[in-house]
């Protein structure tokens, strides 16, 4: 597979500029209402990008899926280093039928722990309790990205294949 990385790293630091901003601007927890108005941000549609940037997240979680691990590490880098695309950007599928489950466990991978893993470890279990409920078979998906995934213990907690494999035993 010819995928240029260039390309998507090129889409991606665009995206990034324009939700850096609001990624960083600060929360004034003194001010009545903070919690509330930090649950309703919606970073996509106040960037105006949602379509733009749930297009690019798809084609490179499908790309991630595809690729080799080399390509895999790069990716992942590139999530590391454009923190605010990685933030704010979504998957516009729902994890409630397994490929939509598939995708957003690939995401989970790419994003390899973002910045604390224990918010990506709630996420994982969030993703896992809705596709369970629905029916999906979360086992044998939570293998196969597992696989794909980074062995690294970046914060001493374990690694992202670690979380996903522990998954299958929660329940």
């Amino acid at each position: 597979m010819t995928v240029d990385l260039a390309s998507f790293e090129k889409e991606i630091a665009k995206l990034d500029r324009a939700l850096r901003p609001i990624a960083e601007r600060s929360v004034d927890i003194t001010q009545p209402g903070w919690v509330e108005r930090l649950m309703t941000t919606r970073p996509l549609d106040e960037a105006g990008i949602r379509p733009e940037a749930q297009s690019l997240l798809e084609s490179l979680v499908v790309f991630y899926f595809q690729a080799d691990e080399r390509q895999r590490e790069d990716i992942r880098a590139l999530l590391e280093t454009y923190k605010a695309f990685r933030w704010a950007a979504t998957l516009s599928r729902s994890p409630e039928t397994a490929e939509g489950f598939r995708m957003h466990l690939l995401h989970l991978s790419a994003c390899d722990q973002g910045s604390d893993p224990r918010d990506e470890i709630l996420r994982l279990r969030y993703l896992c309790d809705v596709a369970r409920k629905s029916g999906v078979d979360i086992a044998p998906i939570l293998r196969e990205v597992a696989a794909l995934s980074s062995d690294v213990d970046k914060y001493k907690m374990g690694s992202m294949r670690y979380f996903l494999l522990k998954e299958i035993l929660r329940r």
